[in-house]
């Protein structure tokens, strides 16, 4: 399982550099860097409506792929089931009881008895 994860991770790395790189690249309303792939030639390696629709349909792929392996990562963290933390919501989990200095964090004293409930009157704010 950890293969795939890192194998997931790997692959949408690749697609948010790429992705970011085509973005960059596109012709914008300004002369860009999109113009150095013959942005309105007819004449240009990807016909006459220049390299806009590649660029744009490889971005769209790009990001496809990148919420795919998104999605995926997080199907697989939660299906996982070997989290060292016992896995769950934080919510799920019990608040820690407050120790003394030096006690073992967790450890529940022999003898401990529970505290007593708080003496102030329901609807009553305490002045400070």
């Amino acid at each position: 399982m950890q293969v795939w994860m890192t194998l997931v991770l790997v692959v949408q790395l690749l697609a948010a550099l790429v992705m970011i790189g085509l973005v960059l690249i596109q012709h914008g309303k300004g002369a860009d860097m999109g113009a150095s792939f013959g942005g309105g030639s007819s004449g240009s390696l990807f016909g006459a409506t220049g390299s806009a629709n590649f660029l744009s349909r490889s971005t769209a792929v790009c990001a496809t792929v990148f919420f795919a392996c998104t999605l995926a990562l997080v199907f697989m963290s939660n299906t996982g089931g070997s989290r060292v933390d016992g896995g769950g919501s934080v919510l799920d989990r019990a608040a820690p009881a407050a120790s003394a200095p030096g006690a073992i964090p967790g450890a529940i004293p022999s003898g401990a008895a529970p505290a007593p409930a708080a003496s102030v009157p329901a609807g009553t704010i305490p002045k400070q």
